[in-house]
């Protein structure tokens, strides 16, 4: 069925939009593009990711490469490019965490099922920076520190260019599902102005209960303006505001009495900065210079469980209960400048990149029950600091050899950065010794919600790796393209790695192309992964446990067995067609993906209760006086993933009734999870490292089947825009099958409406999930506090039905 046997990153609507792009850059092109242009009527895009070849279009490559155009991103409810991306990409999901600490405001987005730190996210070609964020709770991408997409605003976009191939031996770590690189808008002249409204108007049915919820509103503010100078010189200047609220699907609490809300349970509130600056011109007739910087200010108010009322919230001033808030405060910066020209007859790009990812965290509205009703309300929890600094030299020459060889390499010197700093003492720690007595003498330490680190915790770290690759492709006849890459890599910390890639295609017509790929691949373990360290509290079976999360290589880790990690290896096997006729073109590509000697972040080791059969007098003697469990990060799972991805696409032009683009993707996408270590080097047999939930999280926590069509059509300055997304079944699994949460399968229904004038005004009216659909409900029997109204897996998530206007001006 070809339906399902669907994938792509299509572009709903991207496709035939991908042609508003303007004219792409060439990594190695001498001078920077100068305007933005008009739509191709006919004609492919030409794609800079996954060949450095000249030229390339995405039906030409060797390998699946997706165009996603900046307009087919915005004409959407959403702002959030990570939202917005999955909306139009099949193989992409971007679930909405709620209630998992900042996971709640930095979420993670996945490509074909993998780890969100298993593809590598680029800007204009440069490698972008992670998150210094590590996703140590319940969610899809536990124990992953991956890039934060929504540091980038869709306004500051051209397109988005998906190669859904492996490609660390072109790019280097992390490139094991695939690679996103983001295009930044050149443009030397124009601008645009541009504000969208939305709210929710949803009836919201859990377990407990039914109601009905409008508002929840969220307005953006977008600018951008190009800029010429010189003969071709061009700025190009964008801005973002966004303001919105939270939403709340929380279920109606059955331990109070009536039954209500106490929990605030779904997307957090946020209010945010961006800022991007994209430039470029020449120096001389054979050397250009170019530079794009961009920073964001976020602040996002997420929702902790609520604490009931009871004696303890009593004498910390809290007679009714109270509802922690989680805020984060992330600074992220970006940047990167270069220089590019002729050198003895190669393309030469010299080019130096810093990226910093800072997350302040504080708690509001909680309590450190150790100090009675002396604790303050609010506490400065400390801070996650990221940052990385790259300089890379690529050269690419065309030789008149067969009919073309393109010849590339390039050396890369990259120096990570990771830090914790301690919050205030209040925020994780005891009073000053005898100034509390009583019940409060007795509690355990630390802001409810959300503990602070400790100066225990403090760290800095870094690490430097340096890189050298060499990719050839040979256009050896009209008919056959063959492509070879490798690429060897040593990082300071865990020592090198080589890999190396082949492609080829074959035109066997005009209309009809085969193509394939094999590669190797690998992903470093991140700095988040080796020196990560907090004492905190994790909820368990809805009973909170003072939990220990520690370096592999610490003290503790190392009693436990933890052992320095080492970097996870893959190899890529793809195989696919591509057929083009007038205005249809359609491309099929399967894929496995093996992976191993994978990183994941162990369950909590504990000894147990004493005096039961499951007590363990080894751990116990192991574990610090202070926690009850401990945990770190363990190599040796693997993994297979299989999938087909398909996109079809058709441009039809009529005479009279306007334009109509016609877009049907999607994937299928299975993962087995094959290897799953039982021992530590000190512990054999271990007590469970990898509980039936992470396992199955792997296996089927994003859709093994997701597709999206799409009919966009234009007539002058009208259009409309209606999109359909079917997700498969995904379980949010839990310990046992009893506490399984399953989303069911889904189809999501989005209309547009629009007026656009290529200068002038800009109208915009849709809605998002016109029908109104929800997850399933998570069962009364999985939800005893009654915050977790639907599953967080879902991939859709589960906030309803959302209304929005958009209103512009282009000049």
């Amino acid at each position: 069925m070809l339906l399902f046997c669907t994938s792509l990153l299509a572009t709903s609507s991207a496709l035939a939009l991908a042609a508003q792009a303007a004219p792409p850059a060439q990594e190695a092109q001498a001078a920077p593009v100068a305007d933005a242009a008009t739509p191709e009527e006919e004609g492919d895009v030409i794609v800079v990711t996954g060949t450095r070849a000249e030229g390339r279009t995405r039906l030409d490559s060797a390998s699946p490469v997706d165009v996603l155009s900046g307009a087919s991103l915005q004409r959407q409810g959403t702002t959030e490019l990570a939202t917005a991306l999955s909306a139009v990409a099949p193989s992409i999901d971007f679930p909405r965490p709620a209630a998992n600490d900042g996971t709640d405001a930095i979420r993670p987005a996945t490509l074909r099922g993998l780890s969100p730190d298993q593809t590598l996210v680029l800007i204009n070609g440069i490698r972008g920076h992670t998150s210094a964020l590590l996703n140590t709770n319940g969610t899809v991408g536990r124990g992953s520190a991956a890039v934060d997409l929504n540091t980038i605003p869709t306004v500051a976009l051209d397109r988005i260019e998906v190669l859904r191939d492996g490609a660390s031996a072109q790019y280097g770590s992390d490139a094991i599902a695939g690679v996103v690189n983001l295009r930044l808008r050149e443009a030397r002249s124009g601008g645009g102005a541009q504000v969208n409204y939305g709210f929710y108007n949803t009836d919201v049915d859990t377990a407990n209960g039914r109601r009905s919820v409008t508002g929840e509103n969220a307005v953006t503010a977008s600018l951008w303006q190009g800029i010429g100078f010189g003969e071709d010189g061009f700025l190009t200047v964008s801005g973002e505001y966004l303001k919105r609220s939270p939403t709340n699907r929380a279920d109606f609490d059955r331990r109070v009495t009536p039954n209500r809300i106490t929990g605030r349970y779904g997307d957090p509130e946020v209010e945010q900065y961006t800022g991007f600056v994209n430039a470029g011109t020449s120096l001389t007739d054979d050397w250009s210079l170019y530079a794009f910087g961009g920073y964001q200010d976020r602040d996002t108010r997420s929702a902790a469980f609520p604490r009931l009322a009871s004696a303890t919230t009593a004498l910390a001033g809290y007679p009714n209960g109270f509802l922690p808030i989680i805020n984060t405060k992330v600074q992220d910066l970006n940047s990167a400048a270069g220089l590019r020209g002729n050198l003895g007859g190669f393309d030469v790009d010299l080019s130096f990149s810093y990226g910093r990812n800072k997350i302040g965290f504080r708690t509001l509205n909680s309590a450190n029950y150790a100090y009675g009703s002396a604790t303050p309300r609010d506490f400065s929890d400390g801070a996650l600091i990221y940052d990385q600094y790259i300089v890379g030299l690529d050269a690419t020459r065309r030789f008149d050899v067969f009919q073309s060889l393109n010849v590339a390499f390039g050396l890369e010197g990259r120096r990570e950065g990771y830090k914790i700093q301690a919050g205030e003492q209040a925020s994780y720690g005891y009073p000053p010794a005898g100034t509390v007595t009583g019940a409060a003498a007795n509690a355990a330490p630390g802001a409810q919600g959300f503990g602070g680190f400790s100066p225990l915790n403090e760290t800095e770290r870094s690490r430097r790796n340096v890189s050298a690759y060499v990719d050839i492709e040979a256009q050896v006849t009209d008919k056959f393209l063959a492509g070879l890459a490798g690429r060897v890599e040593d990082y300071s910390d865990f020592g090198s790695t080589v890999n190396g890639k082949l492609s080829l295609r074959y035109d066997v017509a005009d209309w009809f192309a085969l193509r394939g790929t094999a590669s190797t691949g690998f992903r470093a373990p991140s700095l988040q992964q080796q020196y990560f360290t907090q004492i905190a509290q994790v909820v368990q079976n809805g009973v909170p446990v003072q939990t220990g999360t520690y370096p592999s290589v610490s003290a503790v880790g190392t009693a436990l067995g933890g052992l320095p990690l080492e970097p996870e290896k893959s190899t890529n096997l793809s195989v696919g067609t591509v057929i083009r006729s007038g205005g249809f073109d359609l491309t099929v590509d399967a894929y496995r993906i093996h992976i191993r000697n994978q990183i994941g972040l162990s369950e909590n080791i504990s000894a147990g209760t004493p005096g039961t059969a499951t007590y363990n007098p080894q751990v116990a003697a192991l574990l610090p006086a202070d926690v009850s469990a401990a945990r770190f990060f363990i190599n040796g799972l693997a993994t297979t993933t299989k999938g087909i991805d398909v996109v079809a696409h058709y441009r039809w032009r009529t005479a009279g009734a306007g334009a109509f683009d016609f877009t049907l993707a999607g994937n299928i996408n299975d993962v087995k999870v094959t290897r799953v270590p039982t021992s530590t080097a000190t512990l054999n047999p271990a007590p469970t490292l990898f509980a039936r939930s992470r396992i199955l999280t792997l296996e089927d926590g994003t859709p093994q089947q997701k597709v999206t069509g799409t009919v966009d059509w234009s007539l002058d300055r009208l259009g409309a825009l209606a999109r359909v997304t079917y997700y498969g079944n995904v379980n949010q699994a839990g310990t046992t099958p009893a506490a399984d949460v399953f989303t069911g399968n889904r189809a999501i229904t989005d209309l547009e409406l629009r007026y656009a004038a290529t200068k002038g005004a800009q109208i915009g009216l849709g809605v998002s999930n016109l029908f109104d659909v929800y997850p399933r409900e998570t069962p009364l029997a999985n939800n005893p506090s009654g915050v977790l109204g639907f599953p967080y897996y879902s991939p859709f998530g589960f906030n309803g039905r959302y209304l929005y206007a958009r209103l512009g001006l282009n000049w």
